[in-house]
């Protein structure tokens, strides 16, 4: 990757504020892409996207790198670079299909097997007595450093520093249990399509609104308004409509509910809001989806699958998740100013369809381009990327709460409105960038 000189970072990321330049230099991204998404865990994509062997899905693991995941004839899931080896071209261009046989590139027809080794390559006596040595690596598709999957969901990393999948999720892991645990089968499948929708601002402004608890009282107030005066005009037997409509009052509650729900930090930048409570917590449960969990897990296990309720999720820095709608978000940076988010929405196996349908009402409300949440936080997040390149004040605060969190062995817990995950966020962003992350962050 390109050369960068290093920066301050010291400079730039304090224990309560950090600098502006982060949102708006183009240098400090490049430098992002190579020392954050080159050296974390990315999320790839989930092994339901390609059942069968050959199947594929293609993405980049930062803005400009492509991969694809495919499966292999063993069964087992590969992420490979989606480079051929000999002219370096894009072997594979759709975003999803099935391959017959073997990987072929394009443009002079080498071809791959499955798991990224080369197969043929096409007149091949031409090589004979040139030193070309076709059994060399990097005339494959090569594998990325490491992949691994847990339950399902698939990563991958340019990193062979970094430690396994499972030791970097920490505490979090328990998250993605829990969304897999709401499955009577205990297993999650990605159903139908996905939500894209282009940010023209930088991807970090996302991460730190999910859960910043101060701004959906002021930000989505109109359309909580809005939803409430619906709400009252519904007559009692209008079930189907008032259930859609109060998906959206939750956003506009109280500072002292959001308060009680608490954020929990981890190492790698890893956080949630929740854990005992959440705005999903009074979602009423289906009757017919209870009777499945009580049956798969007993209804002991049952309460308590459904008693560990949170909000957002982050796996930083480019998944979110959301255990209770079985929903997640995909980060995909473009450039400085500029970011991909893709929502995707999960069958939870076992259970009845009507799981699904909220699912994918509650994407389309509030995740959706179209829809009533997110477009206002796209339109503050505009607004912070064009007033940041203001000189007039060189600094971003995140004081709230400073010096109040709880340091556990394996966490840090802090009040539901504290800035809490944003100190999460760039003491990880600093690790990363000056590359000496290692275990035992130290959160004091």
């Amino acid at each position: 990757m390109q050369k960068i000189p290093d920066r301050n970072f010291d400079a730039l990321v304090k224990p309560t504020k950090l600098h502006r330049s982060l949102y708006t230099d183009p240098d400090i991204f490049e430098l992002e892409m190579s020392r954050i998404w080159g050296q974390a865990w990315i999320y790839i994509g989930h092994e339901s996207q390609v059942p069968n062997a050959g199947d594929y899905f293609t993405t980049n693991i930062n803005h400009a790198v492509p991969v694809v995941m495919i499966r292999d004839k063993d069964d087992s899931v590969r992420v490979l670079h989606n480079r051929c080896g000999h002219k370096g071209a894009k072997v594979v261009d759709k975003q999803s299909g099935t391959v017959r046989g073997a990987l072929r590139c394009a443009y002079h027809g080498w071809s791959y097997r499955f798991d990224g080794s080369l197969l043929k390559i096409p007149n091949e006596h031409g090589y004979q007595d040139t030193g070309f040595d076709a059994s060399e690596p990097c005339y494959s598709m090569q594998p990325l450093a490491q992949v691994s999957s847990y339950r399902g969901f698939v990563f991958a990393t340019l990193s062979d520093e970094i430690p396994d999948l499972v030791t970097w999720m920490g505490g979090a892991i328990t998250c993605f249990d829990n969304l897999c645990d709401r499955a009577p089968e205990g297993e999650v499948e990605v159903a139908g399509g996905v939500l894209r929708y282009e940010h023209d601002c930088n991807w970090k402004f996302i991460l730190e609104n999910l859960n910043d608890t101060m701004h959906p009282m002021v930000v989505h107030e109109s359309v909580v308004k809005a939803a409430e005066s619906y709400i009252a005009t519904l007559p009692p037997e209008a079930a189907k409509q008032r259930r859609e409509a109060e998906i959206i009052p939750p956003f506009g509650a109280s500072y002292e509910n959001f308060e009680n729900t608490g954020i929990t930090g981890f190492d790698y930048g890893h956080h949630y809001d929740g854990g005992k409570t959440s705005i999903h917590a009074d979602y009423s449960v289906d009757p017919d989806y209870h009777e499945a969990m009580v049956a798969a897990y007993g209804e002991t296990r049952t309460r308590e699958i459904y008693a560990f309720n949170t909000h957002n999720v982050l796996y930083y820095p480019s998944l979110t998740i959301k255990c209770a709608v079985q929903n997640i978000r995909v980060i995909r940076p473009i450039s400085v100013d500029r970011f991909v988010v893709e929502s995707w929405s999960f069958r939870l196996k076992g259970a009845p369809d009507t799981m699904l349908q909220r699912t994918v009402l509650y994407s389309r409300l509030i995740n959706s381009a179209m829809g009533m949440v997110g477009p206002d936080d796209l339109e503050v997040y505009r607004r912070t990327q064009k007033g940041l390149h203001s000189p007039v004040n060189d600094w971003v605060e995140f004081h709230r709460q400073y010096g109040k969190d709880r340091i556990l062995p394996d966490r840090i817990e802090g009040g539901g409105t504290s800035d809490l995950d944003m100190r999460t966020q760039y003491r990880a962003w600093k690790a990363y960038m000056e590359q000496s992350y290692q275990r035992g962050v130290d959160y004091a």
